[in-house]
């Protein structure tokens, strides 16, 4: 016999999020408990980005692409802003919230500015938040839905949409960024 499923590991159905997103959804395996899934994406995150240098952290695959150390805000700054959604829903409230430009927000970071090992640090302690918070729902409040950037969303689709963001990003910098990376 099976262990029972996790609280968490209840797929989001179509309806509770918003179209755009399902690919995101999709990168979290079928079987998979998101909050384990977030828990292992902060060690492969790290290991990632943490043997790189100053310099490699500053690189862009291509013109106009973030450097790592800016697509490691942009997961941090992602995340925030999804946990406060999911906050507000989980705690019933009815405001609709609103959207963000990931452009604006990357192009105003300054992250190219600071230390990686800093930025890896606040990402980690965004990341511990994370995981207290949603650890610490139960169904009801998963269940509970706001309205933000224009639609309805769930607490449980925002946890699937936290871990299938960073998978996405992972698959970018392992795909793009480090076959770029110069050697030697």
């Amino acid at each position: 016999m099976s262990a029972p499923a996790s609280i968490t590991q209840v797929r989001p159905v179509p309806g509770t999020y918003l179209p755009y997103t399902q690919a995101y959804i999709d990168l979290v395996p079928t079987e998979a408990d998101p909050l384990a899934q977030l828990r292992q994406q902060a060690a492969e995150l790290h290991r990632e980005l943490a043997g790189l240098t100053e310099s490699q952290a500053l690189m862009r695959y291509a013109p106009g692409k973030w450097t790592p150390k800016e697509v490691l805000v942009h997961l941090t700054d992602a995340e925030r802003i999804f946990t406060y959604r999911a906050l507000r829903f989980a705690r019933a409230d009815a405001q609709e919230l609103p959207g963000f430009d990931e452009n604006e927000f990357a192009a105003n970071s300054e992250a190219n500015d600071r230390p990686l090992s800093e930025l890896l640090t606040e990402y980690h302690a965004v990341r511990a938040a994370t995981l207290a918070f949603f650890g610490g729902l139960n169904g009801g409040q998963l269940e509970r839905a706001g309205r933000a950037n224009g639609g309805a969303t769930s607490v449980r689709a925002l946890l699937y949409i936290i871990a299938g963001h960073e998978q996405h990003h992972l698959r970018i910098l392992r795909g793009r960024y480090w076959p770029a990376l110069p050697t030697g």
